[in-house]
């Protein structure tokens, strides 16, 4: 038998092990206590403040199984970050369709919650370029789900789903192709109007210049300052720039034009900062900078800090002792339609000010239930990560519900990877309960995981 061939059957025989594990670990579970995976890292911004809770470890499920150059698809496994994806795909000369910003988002994270990136634009949400899915359902089945079979409901509401109808333990997706460079150009606007409208045009053509373009994203500076960042696959290119030392990518984008990334460094281009939000921690501070370690300028590195933050309270002490304003943590990722995006930001320029602010154009190419984007539509989502000082008289929640408020106003859409604050009738209309609880009932008829609602509003 070829090494290759060895080498995947022996880690599919482990991958096998490993759900049998898992299988028996979540049937031990008591029926009081919620089931929950014990992660090494995550993206969610959702802090649970107790209740009784078993962890099921996942230590086991988080390697690449498979890639497959012929067929172009990867098997993996759930808890697999994008980073070892990425690094099992590359030498491949291929990458998954929709690779998520941060390192450490895992693959079943994606599919089951929120993943976007400057392919959405063309190749849509992580899920859409998934084939297969292994599941462990809320009533202790493994259950394999596919699009063209007898577990299509499971398969179709699984996205959005942020594990309440079950863990994925082992996805199917599809690759395509890279080159080794992206050459980016950047392209200033002073008039939010006209930044929307030109990245409608770019984003409905697939191209600028008179050539195709693989990647379309925007930063938001301050009203008068924003761009858009088109990306093009290239075979060479005259230099390559590192933004995972010194150099800050994000601030390259105001005084370049033109420039050049490995397709590795494009793709991880936010992580080494977080995309802006590591100027908390002094990062970005020169002094600082050069006496962290590079391994340390990471996106988990800063989340760990944010969880400890949270938990002493050292910045709410901080802010006490210096008499300033109690603030309010304001992280979220929106979508609204592209034709309203101009809207948005003079909404939230006026309301909010946080800045910057991501911008990553999307289009959904199928319709999936939990996700109320109308397919081949075009939309912009908008991302923005920091605190607000709170009006006087004002609690905390005051941002976070009039973005609520103004996003569905302009008929978009929020994601759940973070607080939310919606009634519970508003939130099952707004995200599809008629769809959602004929899945829950077949496959978690005794309700052993949490719902949607409890777990992404309630925060159980």
């Amino acid at each position: 038998m070829p090494e290759r061939s060895v080498r995947t059957t022996g880690r599919m025989g482990a991958h096998r092990r490993a759900v049998e594990q898992i299988k028996e670990s979540y049937a031990a579970i008591p029926d009081d206590a919620a089931p929950r995976l014990a992660k090494a890292t995550t993206n969610l911004f959702r802090f649970r403040d107790g209740g009784k809770a078993a962890k099921l470890s996942a230590r086991d499920l988080d390697q690449v199984i498979e890639v497959d150059p012929v067929t172009r698809t990867a098997e993996v496994q759930g808890m697999t970050t994008y980073e070892h994806l990425v690094d099992a795909t590359l030498p491949h000369g291929l990458m998954p369709y929709v690779v998520p910003q941060l390192k450490t988002i895992t693959l079943g994270g994606a599919v089951t919650g929120l993943g976007i990136e400057s392919t959405s634009f063309r190749d849509g949400l992580p899920h859409e370029s998934v084939e297969e899915l292994e599941i462990l359902t809320g009533d202790g089945r493994i259950i394999v789900a596919r699009d063209d079979n007898e577990h299509r409901d499971l398969f179709r509401a699984f996205p959005n789903s942020y594990g309440t109808l079950g863990y994925a333990l082992r996805i199917r997706i599809k690759l395509k192709p890279v080159s080794p460079y992206v050459r980016l150009t950047h392209l200033p606007f002073s008039d939010a109007d006209k930044c929307m409208l030109a990245m409608q045009e770019i984003c409905e053509r697939g191209e600028h210049d008179g050539e195709k373009i693989d990647f379309v994203d925007g930063v938001f500076f301050r009203p008068g300052e924003m761009y858009i960042t088109v990306g093009q696959f290239a075979d060479r290119a005259p230099y390559a720039s590192d933004y995972t030392g010194m150099r800050i990518y994000y601030q390259s984008i105001r005084t370049r034009t033109r420039d050049w990334l490995t397709i590795r460094d494009y793709l991880w281009r936010w992580d080494t900062d977080w995309f802006w939000c590591s100027r908390a921690f002094g990062v970005q501070q020169p002094l600082v900078r050069s006496l962290m370690p590079r391994r340390w300028m990471r996106s988990d590195v800063y989340r760990r800090l944010v969880g400890l933050d949270r938990k002493y309270g050292v910045t709410a002490r901080i802010d006490r002792w210096r008499d300033r304003p109690v603030q309010e943590s304001v992280i979220q990722d929106i979508e609204v339609p592209v034709e309203r995006g101009a809207e948005f930001l003079d909404f939230f320029s006026a309301k909010v000010g946080m800045t910057p602010v991501w911008m990553c154009p999307l289009k959904a190419r199928e319709e999936w239930p939990l996700y109320p984007l109308e397919p081949g539509r075009l939309y912009v989502n908008f991302g923005f990560w920091g605190t607000v000082p709170l009006p006087r008289g004002q609690f905390d929640g005051y941002y976070n519900r009039m973005i609520e408020r103004a996003v569905h106003d302009l008929d978009g859409h929020k994601s759940l990877y973070s607080t939310s604050f919606y009634p519970r009738e508003e939130f099952w209309r707004l995200y599809n309960g008629d769809a959602y609880w004929p899945v829950k009932r077949s496959y978690d008829p005794g309700g052993r995981l949490l719902d949607l609602y409890d777990k992404c509003v309630r925060g159980r």
